[in-house]
């Protein structure tokens, strides 16, 4: 007998531990009813989710790696430019955590480059030069500009954001979403990640940010890349056709019921899932990622990078044409944002890279009604320093990461249009008013979906987890 064979012949289900225990008579008998029960139950059973009636449907989350600076984008500070060169005043810094990359500088000089801001639409937003798409629909969009986070450092800031954990393991939001509101397209996945990057020498992204963490496999996000295979061992194997696949599958599904027949384990039910979507997506995914009909008034619209697979911009156009199918939660990850040194020339690199682009997803979403039912969020994981790191000069100073504020937008459905949340200090440094911490958007986004963020909750190794941890309220000052 192989070791599997005899690892399943050692397992002991629920069935046969109350065989047992009555032929053992009543000591056995007594001893389970000591047992606690969880020991018999499903301990985690399927949530019946909403909680109650959801503003939002789908979710597109533009999130931008490396912490975009605040400061040269969205919070206009003059008293920057006024005093350019000068001290930080040791009363506004305090007691701020630092980095290890400033945390030895002698003097923080304060730094603004020669960009302007001008305020748009009837919102009167202040929004930079570099955007100039995204202020044309500033009227669309929600800032929140007193975003802050505990972590301050790139991997456990993004970790923090999307898996509501600064350290690895715990499930992301997608997963969160796939497990409690399920699929909306039998053929498609719940949860899809779409990955692009604007220049070279930024950090890592790891696939912990999409995974499913303690949650079934069948949860976590799948990534649709650039190329001839999106989806990687989606085609059927040399010498496999179609028919030959589903035999297949069937025959595989017979075996995977024995063996959780003999183990209870529901990991095998989800391999079972994982194998059949494979199959279904065979025939959706090349039709869904066929952008060759777009007309050409929707490349004008997104910008030429839109034809060019794997961009920012054709990444946008896929979420647009993902949730048009009714994909609850898409997933892109753009890098670049990571600016220590040179920030005025790679910012200007990394606004272009994205503004047309997150400016005609809103809009092309509206225009088909989507945006209605269709949650566009931009922003990353923490902000940029008013002060310089290492060099100064109006044309090349560097930002050091701040998580004390800084800045990101919504815009869709269950948000108010054309609004600013929270405010900064005249130096950009510190919030003055309505705070948002990281747990507070995730329980916020949960809330638009029609979740209870503290009822959506798994039992794992004892403990009950959930997105937002042990924190975390609903920003209603943003709900429409």
């Amino acid at each position: 007998m192989h070791d599997h064979d005899q690892e399943i012949a050692f397992q002991m289900s629920r069935r046969d531990f109350l065989t047992r225990a009555s032929l053992a008579g009543v000591g056995l008998a007594a001893l389970s009813s000591l047992l606690p029960q969880q020991l018999f139950a499903d301990t985690n059973p399927k949530p019946v989710l909403p909680h109650f009636a959801p503003k939002v449907k789908r979710i597109i989350y533009l999130f931008q790696s490396g912490g975009p600076s605040q400061l040269e984008l969205f919070d206009y500070k003059p008293k920057l430019k006024e005093m350019f060169g000068k001290e930080l005043p040791a009363s506004i810094r305090g007691e701020q955590r630092l980095t290890g990359m400033t945390s030895n500088q002698k003097s923080f000089p304060l730094a603004m480059g020669n960009f302007n801001f001008e305020q748009h639409g009837k919102s009167r937003a202040w929004i930079s030069e570099l955007l100039p798409h995204t202020a044309k629909i500033a009227d669309e969009l929600c800032f929140i500009k007193s975003m802050h986070t505990d972590a301050i450092n790139h991997d456990p800031a993004v970790t923090f954001f999307q898996t509501g954990s600064q350290q690895a393991g715990r499930p992301s939001m997608g997963s969160w979403l796939s497990y409690g509101l399920g699929s909306e397209n039998q053929n498609l996945p719940g949860f899809v990640v779409l990955l692009s990057r604007a220049r070279e020498g930024d950090q890592p992204l790891y696939a912990k940010l999409w995974g499913n963490g303690f949650l079934p496999s069948e949860h976590q996000g799948v990534i649709f890349r650039s190329g001839e295979n999106p989806v990687y061992y989606l085609n059927n194997p040399k010498g496999m056709d179609k028919q030959s696949r589903r035999r297949m599958l069937d025959h595989l599904a017979q075996l995977h019921q024995v063996q959780y027949e003999n183990v209870l384990d529901e990991e095998i039910n989800s391999r079972i899932a994982q194998y059949e979507m494979a199959y279904r997506m065979q025939s959706s995914v090349p039709s869904t990622l066929d952008v060759s009909k777009e007309p050409d008034y929707i490349y004008e619209m997104y910008g030429e990078d839109a034809k060019m697979p794997g961009t920012f911009a054709a990444n946008c156009l896929l979420a647009r044409r993902l949730v048009e199918k009714d994909v609850r939660f898409v997933q892109l990850y753009h890098q670049g944002w990571d600016q220590h040194g040179n920030l005025p020339n790679d910012i200007r690199l990394m606004a272009k890279s994205v503004d047309q682009a997150s400016a005609a997803l809103i809009k092309d979403l509206k225009q088909r009604g989507l945006l209605d039912e269709t949650l566009v969020i931009w922003g990353g994981e923490f902000g940029r320093t008013n002060y310089s790191q290492g060099r100064l000069e109006v044309e090349n100073y560097g930002r050091d990461h701040h998580p004390r504020c800084f800045t990101l937008y919504m815009a869709g459905a269950g948000i108010k249009k054309g609004i600013s949340y929270g405010k900064t200090d005249d130096f950009g440094y510190n919030i003055e008013r309505d705070p948002v911490h990281v747990h507070d958007f995730q329980a916020t986004i949960l809330h638009l979906l029609g979740i209870d963020h503290e009822q959506l909750v798994f039992k794992h190794q004892g403990r009950r987890y959930r997105l937002t941890d042990v924190s975390g309220k609903v920003i209603k000052g943003v709900l429409a």
